[in-house]
């Protein structure tokens, strides 16, 4: 909100000046101007530093030349600078946000004004208005309204009159503080504060008296009271609180009672009909029953300081808090032991139980040193405003204890935290990490391959990095074991750990599921259940309608028939984002296959609970139970079997590196006895787009995929676009992906993301051969010709309209697909993932006459002479 008026200081010479506001006048108007100089600015950044909490300092800075110099005075904690229109265009292609800057007008006639504001929604300066001036002012004020930045007017000769109705009109005047009194009768020549303070204020009340909050520095209420135009010329004569009784006429607060109230500041709220007045609130407390507040007692901080503050005074001697206040070293240990166990808490009380005890003994440092929580509150909202931001890691000594504590505390193994084996394989890149971007713009790298060498393409076209296979087995193999020797009980310790739902005591969730752990809006609901239907319609039509018999030759027939999977796992993975589409994926196949038993592994949160859209899910498929783990720790669960979680014959779902490795360890094994449906990876997405595609649809499919983690890798292959068009994709990628809550962890999948410019159709199919996306989109025209002349891919998306979170969700296809390449030689799930072909033959004696002499021959050949019997016997032959 604008401020009243500022009143004007010269740092040379106002520690001089014989009238006008002092300095404690100044902190009630609570707002300052102060024009800086070249010579000034060392001056300017100490004033600032000194006046921190008193009141909002307002620089002009328009003769500076120094962009550095208006950064560290804004950074210093300068409220707003008034600036000219170049300085404007640098500062705020510099990202400093609009509200902190001022526009000093080059002129006041109407032109220069219409000139100088157009396009820039920032506040703006009038400067040295003449009185010839001020009625073509006034009346451009009338017409700009008050829907309308905020509008600064200081004057050539500044008179009452003059000033006053600037202000009426909603605009703030400045007026050197010498000019400025807070006593009209000491200082009858100059402008009342008082005056200015109230010229917009209104009330509706009969007797026109103006309700008045009063609040203390931190902004609790204290009580309400009333106010006049004399009361607060009073209050600001005495730097007191003094209202206006309704039935007394004027109230000097504690003049009675003692307790008075020091005056911090008056302000008007947005509507003008109503005071603030910030106190410092003396004796017992605000109400006459001897309370802080007409609202009962302090709480919370508030309280807590009150209270310390009274035993710093009054706490017998060898009590605990007087031992905290003199036993500096017993205070540190105990500030260093909380901050420690609030680092180490994981669940919401635990964590609300530790910051309560680290605020008891921070502020009890606080208090000791007389600092109070106004004066960190006064810090928090100066450093809320600094321009300069460093990247604020850890000092390193810190760093070193804190990787030592997450190592030792989560389990560590081979050197590897929790936080690399979790679920949650995608970090967000950091506000100050450049990853994804190019000129400050979220920007994919781009290849015209006409230009490069085929191997420059093929190094691009290479996958995020991953840990090798050694190196992730090597750390998954000790909690394979440790699941598989200990069961149960290492399965609960790696969750606590990892997934931090220390409260867990069972790690299942047996059918049938509680009502209330699937409670779901109803829009929530209907969707799954849509995708159930699709998915389950297009899963059963790939069902075998009978079994596959041919007569190979007279007498001998051969055929195969299937038989679902008795027992499989289907783990679903947790982490970044809420997977009940996964559980549906892998779920409903599992059901019209027939498979006897479905267990499901998914990691529960911190309270120890499963998403209900996953548990509704589970349910719709008929899952026996769902294994509350995640990681290397549930896949290994799901293998071997524990004392709760039933044995499977197959895992299947995707996940994590470690999630991949552990499955290909223990398909490996013989003792475990289970298969896998496919080496996974990240998530990945090939676009190929001609010049008939919507910019904005390719940028949305290629973001779709980047949000998944930031090892996830979009490649756009463009075929003959131009530099226009290629730029509208790139312009569509930056304001949609700016647009997105995950963009964070969009510029990590877009680091390594490229867009390949090519000629022809053909080339760009060789090339999406080349790559095997998981997924495959064709913005192109005639998408569904090309169908033809796809090899490799996990799942094709073909036209404009078919975007790829169609497949992931509700279409009726499986999202649970090949990736990292291994479209060239594995299918996605679908309903032969959930059954097995066992093949017959049945042969006559006429059969075996047919095809026995070649059995015999091929047996003898390879020196198997019991197979060789096994004919000759039947057929009477030697």
């Amino acid at each position: 909100m604008a401020p009243t008026l500022l009143a004007a200081i010269d740092l040379n010479s106002y520690s001089n000046a014989t009238q006008g506001l002092n300095s404690q006048a100044l902190s009630f108007v609570g707002n300052v101007f102060v024009s800086v100089t070249e010579d000034t600015v060392d001056a300017a950044l100490t004033h600032l530093q000194q006046s921190v909490g008193r009141y909002s300092n307002y620089l002009g800075v328009a003769t500076l030349t120094s962009t550095v110099d208006i950064l560290s005075l804004l950074d210093a904690g300068a409220a707003k600078v008034f600036v000219t229109r170049q300085q404007l265009d640098t500062l705020k292609a510099l990202d400093i946000e609009q509200d902190r800057l001022v526009l000093c007008l080059p002129g006041n006639t109407k032109e220069e004004i219409i000139d100088a504001i157009a396009g820039t929604p920032v506040d703006i300066y009038a400067h040295q208005i003449k009185d010839q001036d001020l009625d073509f002012l006034e009346a451009w004020l009338k017409e700009y309204g008050t829907d309308r930045p905020d509008v600064f007017v200081s004057f050539a000769e500044p008179k009452l009159e003059h000033v006053l109705s600037v202000a009426k009109l909603a605009a703030v005047p400045l007026i050197p503080a010498e000019g400025l009194t807070v006593d009209a009768q000491k200082e009858p020549g100059l402008i009342s504060v008082a005056k200015l303070t109230m010229a917009n204020a209104t009330s509706d009340r009969p007797d026109g008296l103006f309700a008045t909050l009063v609040t203390d520095e931190r902004g609790v209420a204290l009580g309400l009271v009333y106010s006049s135009e004399e009361s607060v010329a009073e209050s600001l004569r005495t730097g007191r609180g003094v209202y206006q009784s309704r039935k007394r006429g004027l109230w000097y607060k504690g003049e009675s009672s003692g307790d008075i109230q020091e005056l911090v500041s008056i302000s008007l709220d947005c509507d003008n009909d109503c005071l603030q007045f910030v106190v410092r609130q003396k004796g017992r407390g605000f109400c006459h029953l001897a309370t802080p507040t007409c609202f009962g007692q302090y709480r919370g901080l508030s309280k807590l300081q009150k209270t310390l503050q009274s035993r710093k005074e009054l706490a017998p001697q060898g009590s605990y808090t007087s031992r905290l206040f003199n036993d500096e070293q017993l205070l540190r240990a105990k500030i260093l032991e909380e901050a420690t166990e609030l680092c180490d808490a994981n669940t919401k009380e635990h964590i609300a139980f530790e910051a309560a005890d680290l605020f008891y003994f921070a502020l009890t440092k606080c208090v000791a040193a007389g600092v109070s929580l106004e004066d960190v509150e006064r810090n928090l909202d100066a450093k809320s405003i600094k321009v300069k931001r460093r990247r604020g890691d850890a000092k390193p000594a810190f760093a070193a204890q804190a990787a030592a504590a997450t190592n030792t505390t989560n389990g560590s193994t081979n050197g590897v935290s929790k936080e690399t084996l979790k679920e949650a394989a995608s970090i967000p890149k950091s506000k100050d990490d450049p990853a994804g971007t190019k000129d400050g713009r979220i920007a994919m790298r781009r290849y015209i391959t006409a230009h490069e060498k085929p191997e420059t393409i093929a190094a691009a076209l290479q996958r995020p990095s991953q840990k090798s296979t050694e190196q992730i087995i090597g750390i998954c193999k000790p909690i394979i074991e440790a699941v598989r020797t200990r069961g149960d009980a290492a399965l609960l310790e790696y969750t606590h750990k990892f997934e931090k739902a220390t409260s867990l005591t069972s790690p299942v969730l047996r059918a049938p599921f509680p009502p209330e752990l699937m409670q779901l809006a109803p829009e929530t609901a209907k969707a799954i259940d849509i995708s159930f239907e699709n998915i389950r319609k297009f899963h059963a039509a790939q069902k075998e309608d009978k079994p596959l018999i041919v007569e190979t030759m007279p007498g001998v027939v051969c055929s195969r028939f299937a038989r679902p999977i008795e027992r499989v796992g289907l783990y679903v993975p947790g982490g970044t984002a809420v997977l009940p589409s996964t559980a549906l994926m892998l779920g409903v196949p599992a059901m019209v296959a027939g498979c006897k038993k479905i267990v499901l592994a998914t990691p529960p949160r911190s309270n120890g609970k499963v998403t209900p859209e996953v548990v509704y899910a589970a349910h719709k498929v008929g899952a026996e139970m769902i294994v509350l783990a995640g990681g290397a720790q549930a896949v290994a669960a799901m293998a071997y079997g524990t004392e709760s979680v039933s044995k499977v014959d197959k895992i299947l779902g995707p996940g994590n590196q470690f999630v991949t490795a552990a499955k290909m360890h223990v398909s490996n094994d013989t003792n475990a006895g289970v298969s896998i449906d496919m080496p996974a990876g990240p998530s990945e997405v090939l676009v190929i787009a001609d010049a008939s595609a919507n910019p904005a649809f390719v940028a949305s499919d290629l973001l779709s995929q980047a949000e998944h983690g930031v090892d996830s890798q979009v490649i756009l292959i463009a075929v003959g676009l131009d530099e226009t068009q290629l730029t509208a994709i790139e312009d569509e990628l930056h304001k949609q992906a700016n647009a997105l809550p995950r963009v964070d962890i969009v510029r990590g999948a877009i680091e390594h993301s490229l867009t390949l410019a090519v000629g022809t159709i053909e080339e760009a199919m060789d090339l999406s051969n080349q790559y095997a996306p998981e997924h495959l989109i064709l913005q192109v025209a005639n998408a569904e010709k090309l169908v033809d002349m796809v090899e490799n891919a996990g799942s094709v998306f073909i036209g404009e309209w078919t975007p790829e979170s169609v497949g992931d969700y509700s279409a009726g296809v499986n999202h649970s697909l090949p990736t990292y390449g291994y479209a060239k030689q594995y299918s996605g799930v679908n309903l032969a993932s959930y059954v097995k072909h066992i093949t017959s033959s049945h042969l006559t004696y006429e059969g075996l006459q047919n095809v026995g002499p070649a059995v015999m021959e091929l047996a003898r050949v390879e020196e198997l002479e019991a197979h060789r019997r096994a004919v000759s016997l039947r057929l009477g032959v030697a």
